[in-house]
């Protein structure tokens, strides 16, 4: 069987991908509010995911969502073939992966932007706005905040699964494409 190499993911994809994971991990661990590096981490990965937002409307091709964010029939159909150790390679990300793109992109923008209302009058330089936000208000955002991160942290994990099996049923290497932009893609759906 012969595999064809095509370049998928462009720079921004792939370079936004890992900072956006090296700025998760980061703002997770430093997850104390008192943190320069928790507060400087939070305001990179709005930023990435801001960016994300935006390429996701008028990036290159595989980048743009209506590309990859296919009907939940899709989703179940996808998904039904990995059940069956039999999913069909996609020349970017699988019905399933698609929406796990959008699920995480949504997850990460409303943890920073709680992070951002919770914390941000403590030095942040977009919640000095919100100064006169009442004591319970603020310790409620914190809450929100600290859950928000641990269902990301959740949905990381199932993303890290979801690449594994993926990876392993196809035989193909999808970290690695993240890397060098390129799959291979015998015997790739046409979607």
């Amino acid at each position: 069987m012969k595999h064809t190499q095509s370049k998928v993911w462009d720079p921004l994809v792939r370079v936004g991908h890992w900072t956006l994971a090296a700025a998760f991990t980061a703002a997770y661990l430093s997850g104390d509010d008192s943190q320069p590096l928790h507060l400087y981490a939070g305001y990179a990965l709005l930023g990435i995911v801001l960016v994300r937002l935006i390429w996701g409307l008028v990036g290159t091709p595989p980048a743009r969502f209506a590309s990859f964010v296919r009907p939940w029939q899709d989703v179940r159909s996808h998904l039904r073939a990995v059940a069956r150790l039999s999913p069909p390679v996609h020349p970017g990300h699988n019905p399933a992966g698609g929406w796990m793109v959008v699920i995480l992109l949504t997850a990460l923008l409303a943890t920073a932007l709680t992070g951002v209302a919770a914390y941000g009058e403590g030095g942040g330089i977009l919640g000095t706005g919100l100064t006169g936000l009442g004591h319970d208000a603020k310790e409620g955002l914190e809450e929100v905040h600290e859950l928000l991160a641990g269902f990301t942290l959740f949905l990381v994990f199932i993303h890290m699964g979801g690449v594994l099996v993926e990876s392993l049923l196809t035989g193909e290497n999808l970290p690695k494409g993240m890397v060098t932009g390129r799959r291979n893609l015998t015997n790739s759906t046409t979607r």
